[in-house]
């Protein structure tokens, strides 16, 4: 299960990393966009997030894996056709498929981790998969450094979304499942005592919509980086993730889950403030990196669910946190980007009110380190 995750994994983060790095270009030079037609975009990107709920259902048809892969190949041929359509609606169009690929396979991707690894071994598979995302991340981007001056926007699509597809259809081949593991619930799983994992979940798609939305964008805009610099900020950003991210789960094994998200949101406040006054270009691709890296701890909500919740709840809980996850994520980005017209320092602002809230939110967890757990070395897992 490791290795298909692996695989998986590394593809789905590949995938959207060729979509982010080339897409403010592509939107600004290609199709000549907006902020507000921007943020209408990546709101409709989430609308697939928030309906990750069907996948409840479909896993009454599909076996779990089986969707993973499906969702790898979906996603590849998102990402694929997308420099096909160089129009308003065209994007929009492709962002939507991509979309559905990437949301339905991180809801799996969560699951099957948590369903297949221990509470001692999870946070570990967390890093070391991010990790490798990373890896795979920084090779894809010093492709697309290479290719851009060289191929148009279309065929750098259409390469790299072919060999994403082509790697789900490898997993379509594979079957790496455990028939001896508690049965998921297939049905919708709602419970009182979730409650804090459900509010967690909420506010982390919203203030991560700020950042996705606007981050690079802003980069672009204001900052008038190019796609190779672009795709230089992204090499570098999973270059300090590739080392990082085991270290972030073997953190939670250590010191639990609260006092980690504690620091992931008291940084973000300084981060989002900092996007709101910054001038400097060098300063700005510092808190684009500093911002990723935090993002990295919010894994810690996922293994907090495994503290608490029922074993054959994983898979539905799953599914109905990426839905609570997405429900501002539909919306945020369309209000931001209008409120970007008025001052684009407004939605960064918002990040900031959004994690001061969670960081006030999460001293309720009471969930303690696993106790007496050896620290693993990188290649653990």
């Amino acid at each position: 299960m490791f290795r298909y995750l692996m695989v998986l994994t590394i593809s789905a983060t590949a995938g959207l990393q060729v979509w982010l790095t080339l897409f403010n270009n592509f939107a600004v030079e290609a199709v000549g966009l907006d902020g507000n037609h921007i943020g209408i975009i990546q709101s409709v990107r989430e609308i697939p997030g928030f309906m990750t709920l069907l996948v409840i259902y479909v896993l009454l048809l599909v076996r779990e894996h089986r969707l993973s892969a499906l969702s790898i190949v979906t996603l590849g041929a998102g990402v694929a056709v997308t420099g096909l359509f160089p129009s308003y609606a065209g994007l929009m169009a492709t962002t939507v498929l991509m979309s559905f690929g990437f949301h339905y396979f991180e809801t799996t991707n969560q699951s099957l981790t948590l369903q297949y690894f221990d509470q001692q071994t999870s946070p570990r598979v967390f890093g070391r998969l991010r990790s490798l995302g990373a890896a795979a991340n920084i090779g894809v981007g010093i492709l697309i450094y290479l290719a851009q001056p060289r191929l148009s926007f279309s065929h750098t699509y259409l390469i790299f979304g072919s060999a994403i597809a082509l790697a789900g259809l490898w997993a379509l081949t594979q079957d790496p499942t455990d028939r001896h593991l508690v049965p998921q619930h297939k049905r919708m799983i709602l419970k009182k005592r979730y409650w804090l994992y459900y509010f967690l979940t909420f506010m982390a798609g919203a203030r991560r919509q700020i950042f996705m939305a606007f981050a690079v964008f802003l980069l672009v805009k204001k900052f008038q980086y190019s796609v190779q610099e672009v795709t230089i900020l992204f090499v570098i950003n999973n270059g300090v993730n590739y080392f990082l991210s085991p270290m972030i789960g073997r953190w939670i094994v250590r010191f639990g889950e609260r006092k980690v998200l504690s620091l992931e949101y008291t940084c973000l406040m300084a981060v989002f403030l900092a996007y709101a006054m910054v001038e400097s270009r060098l300063v700005a691709a510092l808190l684009y990196i500093l911002d990723h890296v935090f993002f990295n701890f919010s894994m810690a909500v996922g293994t907090y669910f495994q503290k608490i919740g029922d074993p054959q709840d994983i898979a539905p809980s799953m599914a109905v946190g990426f839905t609570i996850n997405h429900i501002a994520a539909v919306v945020l980005p369309a209000i931001g980007g209008l409120l970007w017209m008025v001052d684009y320092r407004i939605p960064f602002i918002g990040g900031a009110l959004m994690a001061m809230v969670s960081l006030i939110a999460v001293q309720q967890i009471r969930t303690a380190p696993v106790a007496n757990v050896p620290v693993p070395s990188r290649d653990d897992a």
